[in-house]
């Protein structure tokens, strides 16, 4: 008698090596490398050198300056001035009224486009540390409303007669004061700054 026919799955020998191995794509290794060069240079940017900060600081005041020079030179202009006019160098009054009077409105980030810019200056990543955009905002204020008051003053004491004027004379001395101090708040700010990056770049020039 025949045996009856098998009707189960045929037989499929055991495998004796181990689990197939899948290679890594090559895109993923691609993005690996990327991604470690991007970690690299975050590095170099968190932890810039001595020289980088260097440049970098003298870049900082060289903007600064750029930015509040017109209206620091408006200043100074505005006090020389007014002390031709009380020494008798010059009796025309016009000319100088004109000059405090220009100085002035040049003071303002609205009629001058480099202290416009220097509102919206941004200063370099390897200098955070050193919170220097507070001294750029402390300069923006150095100049409006500080430096504009004092040039309003000149102007208000070089068109002033009789006692009227002793009165425009206090205001500028007091205007001076609050200028002289915002001064010396935003230099507090960039001389450590100097010192600790070994910039060589000048200070911005601010008269008083």
């Amino acid at each position: 008698m025949d045996a009856p026919a098998r009707t189960g799955p045929p037989h499929v020998p055991l495998r004796h090596g181990g689990w197939p191995v899948r290679r890594t794509p090559r895109w993923l290794l691609l993005a690996g490398v990327l991604v470690a060069v991007a970690a690299v240079l975050v590095g170099l940017a968190v932890h810039p050198s001595r020289s980088q900060r260097r440049a970098d600081m003298n870049d900082f005041l060289k903007s600064v300056t750029t930015g509040i020079q017109s209206c620091a030179g408006g200043v100074r202009e505005s006090l020389t001035v007014l002390r031709a006019i009380d020494t008798g160098a010059s009796r025309d009054r016009a000319t100088a009224i004109h000059v405090a009077s220009y100085g002035a409105s040049n003071c303002s980030p609205a009629n001058n486009i480099q202290l416009g810019d220097l509102v919206l200056y941004q200063v370099h990543e390897s200098l955070a540390r050193f919170q220097l955009a507070r001294a750029v905002q402390g300069l923006v204020t150095w100049a409006f409303p500080y430096a504009q008051r004092v040039q309003n003053d000149v102007a208000g004491v070089l068109r002033a007669r009789g006692p009227a004027q002793a009165a425009d004379r206090a205001r500028l001395q007091r205007d001076l004061r609050d200028l002289n101090a915002q001064r010396a708040r935003v230099l507090a700010v960039i001389r450590p700054a100097v010192q600790a990056t070994g910039a060589t770049g000048k200070l911005p020039p601010l008269p008083g």
